[in-house]
């Protein structure tokens, strides 16, 4: 019998990164790339459900689209109650967004600090390689000390966005096995 799971993904990062315009392209499979812009003054919730591959189970990822502005950080956090999964979202033409992503991890893994979540870095707008600030390699590097898996997109163009987010369903899916496998010894 299929397994349908339910995982929370937290988005976070600056305003202006691409963390909407990511969620968007991702949810309408690519059909969708937003035009006009809102600043996201809380969290939008976005829904989508990611098939694991080698079964018939699905994972359905509750995206959490989270406001990038400080002013928003404590109504914002009032949402990130139980996460089972991170991304962290900078844009590779802004030093200060890649400088915050270290803060952004911080305050989502504080939700749950004894708690190992799986996370992504993702670096969005590959398409602006002429204004390119941050290499692959210095997001390579600060992925791999902080235990999150590196992924590199750009939503304008619909590049390499799925990627990160079955990666976070594969995982949620494998820590669920491991619990499920765990359970079956203590009983």
């Amino acid at each position: 019998m299929p397994t349908c799971l339910r995982a929370k993904c937290i988005i976070v990062g600056d305003s202006s990164v691409g963390k909407s315009s990511i969620c968007q392209v991702f949810h309408s499979d690519g059909s969708h790339f937003p035009k006009n812009y809102t600043v996201t003054t809380g969290v939008e919730l976005m829904v989508k459900h990611v098939n694991i591959p080698d079964t018939k189970d699905t994972v359905e990822l509750f995206m959490n689209d989270s406001a990038g502005k400080e002013i928003f950080s404590d109504l914002v956090q009032k949402f990130w109650d139980h996460p089972n999964v991170i991304m962290v979202v900078y844009d590779v033409t802004s030093e200060t967004s890649f400088s915050s992503c270290a803060k952004w991890l911080e305050r989502v893994r504080s939700q749950k600090p004894d708690v190992h979540l799986p996370g992504v870095l993702v670096a969005n707008k590959i398409d602006l390689d002429q204004r390119r600030l941050i290499s692959p390699k210095a997001g390579q590097e600060f992925a791999n000390s902080n235990g999150l898996k590196y992924f590199e997109c750009s939503a304008k163009e619909m590049q390499n966005v799925d990627g990160s987010f079955y990666y976070l369903a594969n995982e949620f899916y494998k820590l669920y096995q491991e619990k499920i496998e765990t359970f079956k010894t203590l009983t």
